[in-house]
């Protein structure tokens, strides 16, 4: 167990639902104190990238494919992580544990729910010769919670303010909001796809890994039947707390949701950036921020960004401009998320998830 009052050092590790790449954040934690000390980006190898995806969609042979994926991943994950302490000239045993979120590749919240993470924790505290803190979203799931999100509690860690209400917006795969409403956590959830869909027909039409700057998107004007269509999926209409992933928002959804329109490529890109933009717009109608804060790969879609402002009539800037880079926001919570378990602090927040408790979160696995 560590001191309650010195700072010690944490890696957090982070691939989200755009599965494109694995994000690794060093950090040094205590009392108040958060300092980002070396990040570390890898490539996830295209072949388990695609086994992943896979995963995703239910399909034969899961649990097969599933156990030999998470060894992999682990693998993976114990690479970054010597890789990272290289960089930053550490040895293992200088860092406390390692917070793994794992690739979640199936997430079930209505109750009773569950949540899968790949990536074996066994695997990867015997190979990075670190304690590893995992499954931090099933106990919560367990109290009635939906187990997520699990990063709004940092995101009042680093960004609450006294006198100011404002709204953290994580742009990935997906897209969560953070309501931070003078100094107080008062809610936060999933708002629906944030880059997945966008990726995806990029992916499809052009061959690219996502819409730089959101330029293809800004190309053409959205169809509005189509927007209305696809902002009617009952999700958007229902109260938090809420979370989603690929299991709703995929491909097969969109391409359900295309069969009665006939559109250029470009336009449905453009619409589907305003399915981003609107949902987390409407999301926060209620809340009225004073200030939007961008995090994840979406905070680098100018287009976007654009967007979001024109439709919420508040500032929008990126947590870089308030101490942290959007890219690594996720990946340090997770180290936060670990010192926090090392601590036996609280990890979640029933007024975000609705768990009928607070809660330590997450499992500790020795070398």
């Amino acid at each position: 167990m560590s001191s309650k009052t010195e700072p010690s050092l944490f890696i957090g590790l982070m691939t989200g639902t755009s599965v494109d790449g694995i994000d690794a954040a060093l950090a040094r934690i205590g009392d108040d104190h958060f300092t980002l000390l070396s990040t570390l980006s890898q490539p996830i190898p295209a072949p388990l990238r695609d086994d992943i995806l896979a995963l995703c969609q239910p399909g034969s042979n899961e649990i097969d494919r599933a156990g030999r994926v998470s060894q992999q991943l682990a693998a993976e994950y114990a690479t970054t992580c010597e890789a990272l302490l290289a960089q930053a000239s550490l040895t293992p045993a200088q860092v406390l544990a390692i917070g793994c979120h794992g690739q979640t590749v199936r997430h079930r919240p209505q109750a009773p729910g569950f949540s899968v993470q790949l990536g074996c924790p066994d695997t990867l505290a015997v190979q990075s010769r670190i304690p590893v803190v995992s499954n931090f979203r099933n106990k919560d799931m367990a109290l009635g919670g939906q187990g997520a999100p699990l990063v709004p509690p940092f995101h009042r860690q680093l960004f609450a303010q006294a006198d100011q209400r404002i709204a953290v917006v994580n742009i990935g795969g997906m897209a969560n909001v953070t309501l931070l409403d003078n100094g107080q956590l008062t809610g936060g959830f999933d708002t629906g796809p944030g880059n997945v869909l966008m990726d995806s027909w990029i992916q499809q039409h052009r061959q690219q890994a996502y819409d730089r700057n959101g330029d293809w998107a800004a190309s053409a004007h959205p169809d509005a039947a189509l927007l209305a269509s696809l902002l009617d999926d009952p999700y958007f209409h229902q109260p938090p707390p809420k979370s989603t992933g690929r299991e709703r928002f995929s491909r097969d959804w969109l391409n359900t949701q295309l069969a009665n329109h006939s559109l250029p490529e470009d336009v449905v890109q453009a619409t589907l950036a305003e399915l981003t933009a609107h949902s987390i717009s409407d999301a926060l109608n209620n809340f009225q921020p004073d200030h939007v804060l961008i995090c994840g790969g979406g905070a680098h879609n100018q287009h976007l960004l654009e967007r979001l402002q024109a439709l919420l009539g508040a500032p929008a800037s990126s947590t870089a401009e308030h101490g942290l880079d959007p890219d690594w926001v996720e990946a340090a919570a997770f180290a936060w998320l670990a010192w926090a378990r090392m601590e036996e602090r609280t990890g979640n927040a029933p007024v975000v998830t609705g768990a009928s408790r607070e809660a330590v979160l997450g499992q500790i696995t020795l070398p």
